[in-house]
Parts: structure tokens; sequence; C-alpha cells
């Protein structure tokens, strides 16, 4: 069942259903384990952040294997929509993918996005070629409109970016879901396993996660955690879980019962 339940983005499909940032790692070796121990097949980097003046000098983009990865840069960074397309048309220049995530953060204290720029950039940057995958507020309208504009995917977030608080967002996320046709990223906030696996329980088709890996105490470990929570939460979905309802119902048979005990 595993292998057949494949992830599709644009003309790429995946096994893994967890994508994975490079930011805020203490080390390279940290990053670079943590990513394999995470089973994930695509990861994000944030190209304007990239010191691209020393061409000599290592990047993260030269820890990689890209044969075996798919690189999805992001416009992190990028306050107004000119920025976010001025960074995907370097990063495709860089890179030479035309897949690009597409973030429009306005304000440095909640790092929430900007739904209108977020709009504006994603219908220049799809009339330009490029296969979008737009991180937004967890609005169902929105999604709706990117959605029909031509995003490979939607990106809600659950809760602030790096805030650690989980999933703050379950009830506009289940509309998302309900009502897209391209695969829901659920992107921000994140925690631990559990959260991821309540995503994926909810129908999300993925999760990104970057900070709870990276600054966990033990990187390796928790990107492994997270690969099996996410797979928890995907075979639960598949599953079916049972419904709830408002009483109790017994797991056992109720008549006949007590026919094995011995009468007195």
């Amino acid at each position: 069942m595993q292998n057949k339940d494949l992830l599709s983005i644009g003309d790429k499909e995946f096994k893994s259903r967890l994508m994975i940032g490079t930011g805020r790692h203490r080390s390279d070796l940290e990053m670079t384990n943590s990513i394999e121990a995470s089973g994930a097949e695509i990861i994000t980097v944030a190209i304007g952040r990239l010191d691209l003046k020393n061409p000599k000098e290592k990047s993260i983009l030269d820890f990689f294997d890209w044969d075996k990865y798919t690189l999805l840069p992001n416009t992190a960074g990028a306050k107004t929509t000119k920025e976010a397309i001025y960074t995907a048309e370097l990063a495709r220049e860089l890179t030479g993918t035309n897949w690009i995530k597409l973030e429009v953060i306005p304000g440095s204290k909640y790092l929430l996005p900007d739904p209108v720029q977020t709009f504006e950039a994603a219908n220049y940057l799809i009339k330009n070629n490029f296969t979008v995958l737009p991180y937004i507020n967890a609005d169902p309208v929105l999604a709706k409109k990117l959605e029909t504009i031509g995003c490979a995917t939607v990106m809600p977030l659950g809760s602030s970016i790096g805030s650690g608080n989980g999933i703050h967002t379950i009830e506009e996320i289940k509309i998302i879901i309900e009502q897209s046709n391209v695969p829901v990223v659920v992107d921000a906030g994140l925690a631990v396993p559990s959260d991821a696996s309540l995503a994926m329980e909810l129908g999300a088709d993925c999760v990104l996660v970057n900070t709870a890996i990276a600054q966990a105490k033990n990187p390796t470990l928790m990107a492994e955690a997270f690969k099996y929570g996410v797979t928890a939460g995907r075979n639960a979905f598949l599953a079916g879980r049972i419904p709830k309802i408002n009483q109790g119902s017994t797991s056992s048979p109720n008549s006949d019962i007590n026919k094995n005990v011995p009468k007195k």
C-alpha cells in the first residue's frame, strides 16, 4: 500500500510526505544527518540568504546530492511582491529549477504571510512558468483562489513560523482540505511528531518541518520521529477513523454475556 500511495506535486511523485527545511541548524553535520534520517525527498532552501558573493565558499546547496533530493528554493526574507519575484527568478537562474516555495512576509514579529502580495506574486510567477507552492494563512478563500490560478499546492500555516505551538488552525485546514484539488501541505508551527500526525489524520497531503527538527536536542532522532509520525497519521487517515458519538459503546457483545457464568 505504501509504495502505491504517492504524493504528486506538479509533474513529480514522492514516497515521503515530509518536506524538510534547512534553516536554523546548529551545524552542517546536524543538518545533513537529520535530513537523511527524516526520509524526506523535498528540501527547502532560502535562496535569498545564501552568500553568493564568494563562489568558492560552500553553501547549503553543496551539501546534498540533488539527484537524490528535489530542491525547493524559497523566497524567505521577501517582504513585498517585487522582492519575492526577484528572489524566485534568482533561484531559477542559480539552481535551474522552476519550483519555488513562495513566501511574502512583511512583518518580523509574527511572521505572517501577506495574502494580497502572495496572490499577486503567485499570479505573476505562474504566468512565467514557475511551479508555485505558496505559504499562506489558513484561509480557505485564498487557498481556493491560489489553486484556481494554477498553484501546485497550498501551504497553510498551523501556527506562526518557528513558534512550536502546533496546529491552531484545525477547522480552517479541514475546510481547505475538503475543497482542495491540489495537495495541501501544513507548514509552520509544528513542534512534535504528534502535530504532524494530526495534520495527516485530518487529510493533509504533506507537512513541512524545519525548526522543530533543527533546534531539537537531538535533531537526527527528532527527524526520524517525524518520519514515523507522518506515516502513522497518513495510515490512520487511509484506514478511516471511527465516528465520534455522545455515549459509550461496548466492545463486547451485549447479549448472552453471562451465559458461561456458573449458576448457583
